[in-house]
């Protein structure tokens, strides 16, 4: 699992969603379960979380807005660029929503623009990370 702490949450990239479990050492994430995701293929075409963005999990199960939050992309989803940069969007959005209070009516385009300018950096980090891995089997 690859960590790095962002402001507003904990960017974790890996190529095995099932660490996403072993990482926060839950059975259960957020409507997710570990067992199905050890019996799921997880390809490049499929997979049982491509990307997940919400609360760090709690065994109480209750969440508060100031909780920590999470995003998850599963780098083995992360096949050419279009795939890659409209996963990363998708959960950037997730938590742009959240950071704005799901205040669509009066921040849309802050919405937007932040889940945008995010995933710029994302992406970043996710091709730097792949190109080290490429570089590495060579």
């Amino acid at each position: 699992m690859y960590i790095i702490e962002k402001l507003t949450y904990t960017l974790l990239l890996s190529f095995n969603p099932c660490n996403l479990f072993d990482y926060y050492d839950v059975e259960e994430l957020h409507g997710l379960y570990k067992i199905e995701c050890l019996q799921h293929a997880n390809t490049s075409a499929s997979a049982y979380i491509a990307g997940l963005s919400n609360f760090v999990p709690k065994e109480n199960g209750e969440y508060l807005d100031d909780d920590k939050r999470f995003i998850y992309i599963n780098l083995t989803r992360c096949t050419d660029d279009l795939s890659t940069i409209t996963l990363i969007m998708h959960e950037t959005m997730h938590h742009s929503m959240w950071l704005h209070n799901y205040d669509v009516e009066n921040q849309e385009e802050e919405i937007i623009t932040w889940a945008e300018e995010e995933a710029k950096v994302i992406y970043n980090n996710v091709q730097r990370l792949l190109n080290t891995v490429e570089n590495e089997k060579d």
